[in-house]
């Protein structure tokens, strides 16, 4: 169903459910190359049942997973629910039985006492675990090949947040949680390892200035940055019937900086104004500086200020945040980079936590300051060419993913893909483009029957 916008925007058009799941075998045109082997997984929010909360957050929605599986020129299509004690509790009910982002006060009696994960923000591939991440439980593990659910990886033993970093050379995953202790929305954080094979290695906790949405965070080669900025999080506020996170400016905004081998008492506080970024492209380190480049915005956009008055709507654009940790000022340097619109910035995986030259991500070029992305762009950081490839017709984006040509290829020399929503026909294609050629268009469309819903994250992997 499609909703009524007049309702909820986020259950309206190619914000609403698909709850069907299944198994297509698409239509090529083009010519997909013969060295695109693997799968590219995609997830995103897809409630099973009506949300309780008439102000339902797009953030709230159960996960779904979708693989489109590449190989030999063809492309084959699957998506399944990620079945959590969440998704599986209100199955056997036949409705909804959880509020929006755990509030007891929208929550049904009948969920008391029992977790809510959605297990539906990112999808990544490490230590042959897939594994779908959201922002406060454990990674919840999927089979590759079948999408069938495995359950939560208890390795973890706690609540990890949909963003972790995967160092190309150490095969480690960095990874962080946010809203750690015994009240939930707190401003206790973890910081933690998991090694090559799997294993978790570390885990510390500490405490941010305040307590806020930590969507996302930085590593480099040997550091790792906390992004601390003002969509604060409140359990006294959402208990009153206003939001659980708000925009509040006049908290300012923290960046902590520690070595990864570090004790999280010798965190570095930096901070700039008021802002938000809900995803850096990538981050390294150079001649006792730390570079970030990172999508910003002036205001946090999908949420509503404190007092419950609705918020503003914003836009990103990408700037560079030095850090220099050699000097005794703690401000952030901030240099524009971009003047384009946009969200959902990529490198090379290869080049993660190292120093990058390519970047790509889905581009906005209406100004209308929505999610909607109708651009794919592509950055070449060393000569400063940007190049666009603009949809028409109302169609829209989801994050582009790149693929290498090879493992020993250059950096940026692969393929992009993309799933793209086609307005007027109200469905969905994946997209391939040659990744540093982006504005000449897709060399291949693999055409679906129906909707892939707007969602948030999507990875490569190289399954057989």
């Amino acid at each position: 169903m499609d909703g009524d916008a007049r309702i909820n925007p986020y259950l309206a058009g190619n914000f609403a459910p698909v709850r069907s799941e299944d198994d297509f075998d698409l239509v090529v045109k083009g010519e997909i190359p013969a060295g695109l082997r693997g799968a590219l997984f995609r997830i995103g929010p897809n409630p099973q049942f009506e949300p309780r909360d008439p102000n339902h957050h797009w953030f709230g929605g159960d996960g779904m997973v979708h693989g489109f599986y590449v190989a030999d020129g063809k492309v084959a299509y699957r998506n399944r629910y990620a079945r959590t004690p969440k998704w599986e509790l209100e199955h056997e009910h036949g409705r909804s039985l959880f509020g929006s982002f755990g509030n007891p006060m929208t929550t049904d009696p009948l969920a008391m006492g029992n977790e809510g994960g959605v297990a539906n923000t990112n999808i990544v591939w490490h230590a042959g675990r897939l594994m779908a991440l959201e922002e406060g439980h454990q990674p919840f593990e999927m089979d590759p090949k079948t999408l069938e659910s495995k359950g939560y990886v208890r390795p973890y033993a706690g609540r990890v947040t949909a963003h972790p970093k995967i160092d190309p050379v150490t095969g480690e995953m960095i990874w962080f949680a946010y809203g750690v202790g015994p009240m939930p929305l707190s401003a206790g954080m973890s910081y933690g390892i998991t090694d090559g094979a799997g294993n978790v290695v570390r885990r510390s906790d500490f405490q941010a200035p305040y307590g806020c949405m930590v969507h996302d965070f930085m590593v480099t080669a040997d550091h790792v940055l906390f992004p601390i900025l003002p969509l604060t999080a409140s359990l006294e506020r959402a208990m009153s019937g206003r939001p659980a996170f708000a925009w509040e400016p006049e908290k300012g905004s923290y960046v902590g900086v520690m070595r990864r081998d570090g004790d999280v008492a010798d965190i570095r506080w930096f901070n700039t104004e008021a802002c938000y970024v809900f995803h850096p492209l990538n981050s390294w380190e150079e001649d006792g500086r730390i570079v970030c480049d990172v999508m910003r915005y002036d205001v946090a956009p999908l949420f509503p200020n404190a007092d419950g008055s609705p918020g503003q709507k914003a836009a990103a654009r990408m700037v560079r945040w030095t850090f220099d940790l050699n000097g005794t000022s703690d401000a952030i340097q901030e240099t524009p980079l971009d003047d384009l619109d946009g969200e959902f910035p990529r490198v090379d995986p290869r080049v993660e936590t190292r120093r990058h030259r390519h970047g790509w991500y889905a581009g906005e070029t209406t100004g209308s300051g929505t999610v909607r992305m109708n651009a794919i762009a592509h950055l070449d950081l060393q000569t400063g060419r940007r190049q666009v490839y603009e949809l028409t017709g109302g169609d829209a984006t989801s994050e582009p993913v790149f693929v290498p040509r090879a493992a020993d290829a250059p950096e940026g020399d692969g393929w992009l893909t993309a799933v793209v929503w086609r307005a007027a026909e109200n469905r969905s294609d994946l997209l391939v483009f040659e990744a540093q050629d982006v504005e000449k268009g897709p060399i291949a469309t693999a055409e679906l029957p129906r909707r892939v819903p707007f969602g948030f994250h999507g990875n490569w992997a190289a399954i057989d």
